[in-house]
């Protein structure tokens, strides 16, 4: 059965990446996961990498590649130091990634994005915002920055105000913004609200 991926935002992100006119060519960070949205890009003839900083991650993206039968190209690595030359990727996404790391972090990790950029590529970056029901839960570590249970384990979190995160866009130009809210409801019918502020950026 052909896999159903829930990351509608890349849908949106493969559209602006098809009209730029630069090589096929798409790293994911944070890109494992039993259903690697790198898949969709592979559909669509882009030469995918990947990477992911959890082996566990990897691994079972490695599993969902051997029963479709792709390469997709996920290594271990780290988005503050990413594992590839300048300017040699035409597109890079993080999708629900970049937020588990420190605001300090996050701005080394868009200046790697810049590095391995061209002039002209495109990158969607996804941040956590204080509209989320979760904005102010766990233990604070900094200013929007709290550490909480996922997963048996607790992760960092950051979250971000309006037009927050655009401090780290120097050298690109915003192409695409949402600012989006669901509304849904948790176990025991408890109503939450998650929020996201979603970004297409071109370096320029």
């Amino acid at each position: 059965m052909k896999p159903v991926f829930r990351q509608n935002q890349l849908f949106t992100f493969l559209l602006y990446c098809n009209d730029v006119k630069l090589e096929k060519k798409i790293l994911d960070c944070g890109a494992g996961g039993n259903l690697p949205p790198l898949a969709i890009f592979a559909e669509h003839g882009y030469e995918t990498y990947g990477i992911d900083i959890s082996k566990e991650q990897i691994k079972r993206a490695k599993i969902f590649e051997e029963e479709h039968n792709l390469e997709l190209g996920i290594i271990e690595g780290d988005m503050k130091s990413l594992p590839f030359e300048d300017e040699s990727v035409s597109f890079i996404y993080s999708y629900n990634s970049i937020f588990h790391m420190s605001k300090e972090e996050i701005g080394i990790s868009i200046k790697e994005i810049y590095r391995v950029l061209p002039k002209g590529g495109l990158a969607f970056i996804n941040f956590a915002s204080t509209r989320d029901f979760r904005a102010t839960m766990g233990e604070k570590v900094r200013d929007g920055e709290y550490l909480q249970e996922e997963h048996g384990e607790k992760i960092l979190h950051s979250y971000f105000e309006e037009n927050e995160a655009e401090k780290y866009f120097n050298g690109f130009k915003i192409i695409y913004k949402e600012n989006r809210v669901r509304e849904g409801y948790a176990s025991e019918n408890r109503k939450i609200k998650l929020g996201f502020i979603d970004y297409i950026i071109e370096k320029i």
